[in-house]
């Protein structure tokens, strides 16, 4: 089950971008219906190696509109999970037929304006789901008679690792991330450039570090930091950033977010800014 942690405080961070994010992943406008067409079933194949886009939640008969940038991919090229609306997820999926079994695993945990469809998205997502395939739209129904209502469209190029500007959102272990406080929401930065270093902001110092991209992995060497001294939330998320130096951390970049995950367990996640 869905767990949601909110911090009132962090609201500020849609003014830092958060929000932003949140709608980073393109809807499909109002398309899509709560039916599939008459005799219109799913098979892995059609399901899998898509990205489909959240239209529309029907929960005891009420219908809600979807947040633009919720979305879901049941496997295949892409992998699995999604986005609630503001939060990303990763999930257990398997497919058989025109049924569905998903279990939404590992979640950020961003303060948002649309919690209450993520929470009831992911309470209808969790579980058995009958799939109808209909062209390019696609309707999940789960025990209850709760329908989703999904619609795919090309996958957008994903933004680049090196040349973009990613503002870190969360930080924390394996299982759940943190949102930053609210003393440093939109000050914390990375910037990985082509010429193998990176520099930005921790919270509360500058830095700079060698940092080169393998197959997957980032190899962050000591950074060189300004020298202020910082206390709170500054010299907390600093601590945390820290640990992603001096050594490898694996890189997954999906669309416009960025996860760092250090062999300690320490996960990042960050976005990148809107195209113009």
């Amino acid at each position: 089950m869905y767990k949601q942690r909110v911090t009132q405080t962090l609201t500020v961070l849609a003014a830092a971008g958060l929000l932003a994010a949140c709608g980073s992943e393109s809807g499909s406008g109002d398309g899509g219906s709560d039916k599939a067409g008459p005799g219109k079933g799913g098979s892995e194949a059609a399901l899998t190696g898509v990205r489909w886009n959240v239209v529309s939640l029907t929960v005891d008969g009420k219908k809600h509109q979807a947040p633009e940038g919720a979305y879901v991919r049941l496997g295949g090229k892409g992998g699995t999970g999604g986005n609630f609306g503001c939060n990303g997820y990763g999930a257990k999926v398997s497919v058989k037929d025109d049924t569905v079994h998903f279990k939404p695993g590992v979640h950020t945990d961003m303060a948002c304006d649309a919690l209450d469809f993520e929470k009831d998205l992911a309470n209808a997502l969790d579980g058995r789901l009958k799939a109808g395939v209909d062209d390019d739209r696609l309707t999940l129904t789960n025990a209850k008679g709760d329908r989703i209502a999904l619609t795919s469209e090309p996958v957008k190029p994903a933004a680049p690792l090196q040349g973009t500007r990613w503002t870190v959102h969360t930080v924390g272990d394996r299982a759940t991330g943190q949102s930053l406080p609210k003393e440093v929401a939109g000050k914390v930065d990375l910037l990985f450039g082509a010429d193998g270093t990176a520099r930005g902001n921790l919270g509360c110092n500058d830095f700079t570090a060698k940092a080169t991209p393998r197959d997957g992995e980032l190899t962050l060497g000591t950074p060189r930091t300004t020298r202020m001294m910082c206390e709170g939330a500054k010299g907390k998320t600093e601590k945390a950033m820290l640990k992603l130096f001096g050594g490898k951390v694996t890189y997954k970049v999906d669309d416009r977010t960025l996860t760092l995950k250090a062999t300690d367990g320490t996960t990042v996640t960050a976005t990148a800014p809107q195209p113009k």
